[in-house]
């Protein structure tokens, strides 16, 4: 397993399978530009397959504020600590900045809190139109 912050070689071809269960998931070419878009980004890379099997990406204003707004492994790699690594990494680049928020679903709550972040109240909006991307 390899994980790098460099998306500069990264294709469209290695990034099958993401988005699993939404209606409307962004294209291989949508989610590469999302990466390139992204102020940070960590992805995780089978050694063997040269696949990409995981991904975390965050917006910050790089001085006091930063967004992860998608962290997600591939179903078969799940369950190995490898999204767990990619927080980690993703903290580590934002070790800087005063606040890091993310939204998630509820299922999830216990997930981040073990990776050490607190709950919170906070409001979205969705799109749900526009869920493939532009």
């Amino acid at each position: 397993m390899i994980y790098t912050t460099s998306i500069k070689d990264i294709t469209k071809e290695q990034l099958n399978g993401f988005f699993v269960g939404w209606p409307n998931p962004p294209s291989s070419e949508v989610h590469l530009k999302l990466l390139k878009r992204s102020s940070h980004v960590v992805v995780a890379i089978d050694e063997g397959s040269g696949q990409v099997i995981g991904f975390i990406t965050a917006n910050s204003d790089g001085i006091l504020s930063a967004y992860i707004p998608f962290l997600e492994v591939l179903p078969a790699y799940q369950g190995q600590g490898i999204g767990q690594q990619l927080v980690q990494e993703m903290f580590a680049l934002l070790k800087d900045i005063y606040m890091i928020d993310l939204m998630c679903d509820e299922d999830l709550l216990g997930y981040y809190e073990k990776l050490g972040m607190q709950r919170a109240h906070g409001m979205i909006r969705r799109n749900y139109s526009k869920q493939s991307g532009v």
